[in-house]
């Protein structure tokens, strides 16, 4: 068409509809599996048309099949069903519809859908999405929790009225989404990812109220599970169905048995905190006056010791013997004091009467020649020697005579 088309020369309409079509035959039968999201069987028409939506896309396709082979499924087939269909591509020229002719149509077991369930669960806990040490602590209060669960549903209603009854000022950020059928894959998927940005929510809470296993297969979706796994924020799963697990149970950080439980998990009770507040600070309080009287008895036990009962008594006898043993040595000083006094008396009065001032006193002197030697012998002397006279008062000069 590239090559043989241009402004000057277009392709008509029909033309393309019909090299579409062309294409479209060269397709051949194929088996096709969705979900039955609008059936209508006109009375008395020939031909039965299904919409048939790809549950984990927003894709759907037309599918037209004779009456009779409709009526081999008929009464297990209705809205909702997951089906197989062996069908041809069908382009229509006239309208340029794509559509599926339909030669035989099976409905999906639940043995075939469970089998896909544990062949799935099976990769991806080899990947390490259902492990224990990669899942995430709740907080302990949570201020703003995220709640992605159907309008109005009983689901919403029970985990905000327990959660607010149990802590009043929690907030939540709701996030109503099909929780069934085509549309929810994509729109459940897309709330957990808004909660997980948000800057305020806390713990994020995927909560419906249980179903079938056909319901809840949006809750084992491969890119549900995914992106709960890559979710920064802590994910609670309240599915509420006990006997069969999505998928979802195993990744979330957290599985809750039903919406109320959840919200009595993620929220504490504020009459058990404060209950629980009480007993610690009771506890704390009779700690503490246990440790402050085993302190006292013990500080009772050290000051009835004697020598902190009577501490001075540990004093008075040191001092006492101080006392005793200064006025011993203020004696014992003053004795030998005296007795030093009396020696310097005698040994001074010894020393007066030997002294040569004594015997100068009585009457005696002491003549010197000029050199000052002692004159002992008077035929040492010269006539007429000046000699110096020391007597008691003082001295003279003398001159030497011979007799």
């Amino acid at each position: 068409m590239a090559n043989t088309s241009s402004p000057e020369a277009p392709i008509p309409v029909g033309k393309v509809s019909a090299l579409i079509g062309g294409w479209v035959d060269r397709l051949g039968a194929v088996w096709v599996e969705g979900q039955i999201t609008q059936l209508s069987r006109r009375p008395g028409a020939g031909v039965v048309f299904l919409t048939l939506r790809d549950p984990d896309r927003d894709v759907s396709l037309t599918v037209t099949c004779f009456r009779q082979v409709f009526e081999q499924v008929a009464e297990d087939v209705q809205e909702g069903s997951r089906v197989l269909v062996h069908a041809k591509p069908e382009w229509y020229v006239a309208r340029g519809t794509l559509s599926l002719r339909a030669t035989e149509i099976r409905l999906v077991g639940l043995g075939e859908l469970l089998a896909r369930l544990e062949h799935l669960k099976r990769k991806l806990a080899g990947e390490g999405l259902f492990a224990t040490e990669r899942k995430q602590r709740l907080p302990f209060l949570p201020h703003c929790i995220g709640l992605v669960t159907g309008r109005g549903s009983a689901a919403e209603r029970d985990v905000l009225e327990n959660a607010r009854r149990r802590w009043p000022a929690v907030r939540f950020e709701v996030r109503n989404v099909p929780v069934q059928g085509g549309a929810a894959v994509a729109q459940v998927t897309a709330a957990v990812r808004e909660l997980d940005e948000h800057p305020e929510v806390d713990v994020i809470i995927v909560a419906r109220g249980g179903g079938s296993v056909e319901d809840l297969l949006p809750f084992s979706d491969e890119g549900l599970v995914r992106a709960v796994a890559a979710a920064r924020t802590p994910v609670v799963s309240a599915i509420g169905h006990e006997p069969d697990q999505p998928l979802l149970d195993f990744v979330a950080d957290l599985r809750a048995s039903t919406p109320t439980d959840a919200a009595k998990r993620v929220v504490p009770d504020v009459n058990e905190e404060l209950t629980r507040v009480h007993q610690l600070r009771d506890r704390a309080r009779r700690h503490i006056t246990h440790r402050v009287e085993r302190e006292q008895a013990g500080l009772a036990g050290l000051r009835s010791r004697p020598a902190l009962a009577a501490p001075h008594r540990l004093v008075d006898g040191p001092a006492e013997q101080v006392a005793a043993l200064l006025e011993r040595s203020r004696r014992v000083l003053g004795h030998r004091l005296d007795a030093a006094e009396s020696d310097l008396g005698h040994t001074l009065a010894r020393v007066v009467a030997l002294s040569p001032l004594a015997t100068l006193q009585r009457g005696y002197a002491v003549l010197q020649h000029a050199d000052g030697r002692v004159v002992g012998d008077p035929a040492d002397l010269t006539p007429g020697e000046l000699l110096h006279a020391r007597v008691a008062e003082g001295a003279f000069e003398v001159t030497a005579r011979q007799d």
